[in-house]
């Protein structure tokens, strides 16, 4: 899997992007908090499930199903949608925490490691990567803080972060340069 602050990467430059009126800052940190909720299935190890299990690591956890009904839930139950007197309409609370939490299960597939992502659970329990595996796994646990974890942390940066926040500014550049109002 790649790194904690690798998954967050990609809700943060979404909210770069689009600007605080379309992804206020409550909005963000529920993004951080999807795209990082798909490992709580790491836990599985701890009850004796087995990694390949649907149930284990990789598993249902990463799946679009699962994405797309915490995405739900959340929409539904845990957000304000008024925010500093921006109105925020549903359909992109939804739209955002989707994608924060699916990118999660995206990225793990495009790891070198591991058994592979059961995207397309409960329909197909068939663990998946993509069929170029750029980023080394990363150590799960206390071994994360160690040498090997730097080089995975220089090849997140590298293959994720710069795309990402270059995409990212990209759009808040379009974003100042159409807010900017012509000179009477």
């Amino acid at each position: 899997m790649p790194t904690i602050f690798s998954h967050a990467v990609i809700p943060a430059s979404i909210a770069l992007g689009l600007g605080s009126k379309v992804i206020p800052k409550p909005l963000l940190i529920a993004g951080l908090i999807v795209s990082v909720f798909p490992d709580a299935d790491s836990g599985a190890f701890a009850f004796g499930i087995p990694y390949e299990n649907q149930f284990g690591h990789r598993g249902f956890m990463h799946s679009l199903v699962f994405a797309a009904a915490l995405a739900g839930l959340w929409t539904w139950r845990n957000m304000e949608f008024n925010v500093g007197g921006n109105t925020v309409k549903r359909s992109v609370v939804f739209t955002y925490l989707f994608i924060c939490m699916a990118s999660h299960g995206l990225l793990d597939m495009l790891t070198n490691g591991g058994k592979g992502i059961a995207l397309f659970w409960p329909f197909w329990n068939e663990r998946l990567f993509f069929p170029i595996t750029p980023i080394p796994v990363s150590n799960i646990g206390l071994s994360f803080l160690s040498m090997e974890s730097l080089n995975v942390v220089k090849w997140e940066f590298i293959l994720l972060w710069l795309p990402c926040f270059a995409l990212g500014g990209i759009g808040w550049g379009i974003r100042k340069l159409l807010e900017k109002k012509p000179a009477a």
